[in-house]
């Protein structure tokens, strides 16, 4: 009872290109409780989280408000791989490597392929996990662990 409370402060970024799979996604996060934003790309996502790449907030307008990735705090992203424009694996070595307040968040790739190589670079890179699609309920509660970590490494400050 005391945990379903817990986990629905947590918020993932879902973020594919394919609808299926999006809604897919967004269907068992949300019945694990968990508040989901889901987006359709890579540059959607670093719209909603306040990272928009330069040359495309000049050619065309963000759809959400700048603010707006500060009221509804991000705990997790998890993405697709391969998607074009950006493939998750961009993603997230922008969020990782070029932003100091964002690199906390847990990400999470996922492909339909299994590549060892392409695995193996995510994480590598930072990503905590690689699941295989169709992702199922039992890869949704690998994510508890690093909710639960990257919230307390939020909200605890450092001293050093």
């Amino acid at each position: 009872m005391c945990s379903v409370a817990a986990d629905a402060k947590f918020h993932v970024l879902a973020v594919d290109d394919s609808i299926i799979d999006r809604k897919l996604i967004e269907r068992l996060l949300r019945s694990s409780s968990f508040q989901v934003t889901a987006v359709d790309s890579g540059s959607k996502a670093l719209q909603f989280l306040g990272l928009q790449d330069d040359e495309e907030s000049v050619t065309k307008p963000p759809p959400l408000s700048p603010n707006h990735h500060r009221d509804t705090e991000v705990n997790l992203i998890i993405t697709d791989y391969c998607m074009p424009g950006m493939t998750g694996y961009e993603l997230l070595r922008k969020i990782k490597q070029e932003s100091k307040s964002l690199s906390d968040i847990p990400v999470v790739i996922m492909s339909s392929e299994n590549i060892p190589t392409r695995i193996n670079r995510c994480l590598e890179e930072g990503a905590e996990e690689f699941f295989l699609k169709p992702v199922q309920m039992q890869d949704v509660n690998k994510l508890r662990p690093h909710l639960t970590r990257g919230k307390q490494g939020q909200e605890t400050p450092k001293h050093q």
